[in-house]
């Protein structure tokens, strides 16, 4: 894995190709208090791209048009965090979502592990080190131990996604899946309205 690191935005000549995976780092899980701190995205090359964002100003034009970008699909684990964090802090609202989170909660039913690191594990068999998913993102300098931890949460959703739609195939829940990716901005515009946990579909 080659890891490059960009000062506040993506560069102009990025090419994102057909789908991209992403995650973010903040200083904590609450959005409204916990500024954005690290933007991270692959390909699905093996390699993978660390923005530091600029916590003044938020000014990164190059990576809010590839989130507004709905020809560029975008892989999560956890999205509706994310983009919440990302609708918040830079007023974009990201287009063509997949979660394998959910893909997870809708196939692997048999367990209730659907945790980034028990999905890599079982599916691509691979051991992930989250020590590092703690530490303080906002430092100035990032540590080469938080940079590969940051990479390693983009470098396999390229991977799960092609195990999870076999899966989601094989049950017959694509459809379902896919109309759960596309209400996550509505999860998501909840979360920061301040209906995090109450269903607003609930009887009482």
């Amino acid at each position: 894995m080659t890891i490059k690191l960009h000062r506040g935005d993506l560069p102009a000549d990025f090419e994102a190709g057909a789908s991209i995976a992403i995650d973010t780092e903040t200083m904590g899980l609450r959005p409204a208090r916990d500024k954005l701190c690290v933007v991270q995205i692959s390909t699905g090359d093996g390699n993978a791209h660390i923005i530091q964002m600029d916590r003044s100003t938020y000014a990164a034009p190059c990576l809010k048009a590839l989130l507004a970008d709905a020809k560029v699909k975008k892989l999560f684990h956890f999205a509706r965090f994310d983009i919440a964090t990302l609708k918040l802090h830079l007023g974009v609202d990201t287009q063509n979502i997949y979660c394998t989170k959910i893909a997870s909660r809708l196939t692997r039913t048999y367990t209730d592990r659907h945790g980034l690191k028990d999905l890599v594990r079982e599916l691509l068999g691979i051991e992930l080190d989250k020590q590092q998913q703690s530490s303080d993102w906002g430092a100035h300098v990032l540590t080469e131990q938080q940079k590969k931890y940051a990479g390693q949460d983009v470098l396999y959703l390229h991977e799960l996604k092609a195990r999870l739609d076999q899966m989601l195939e094989r049950e017959g829940r694509t459809q379902i899946a896919q109309a759960c990716f596309d209400f996550l901005p509505t999860r998501a515009a909840l979360d920061l309205l301040g209906w995090p946990e109450e269903d607003v579909f609930a009887h009482a």
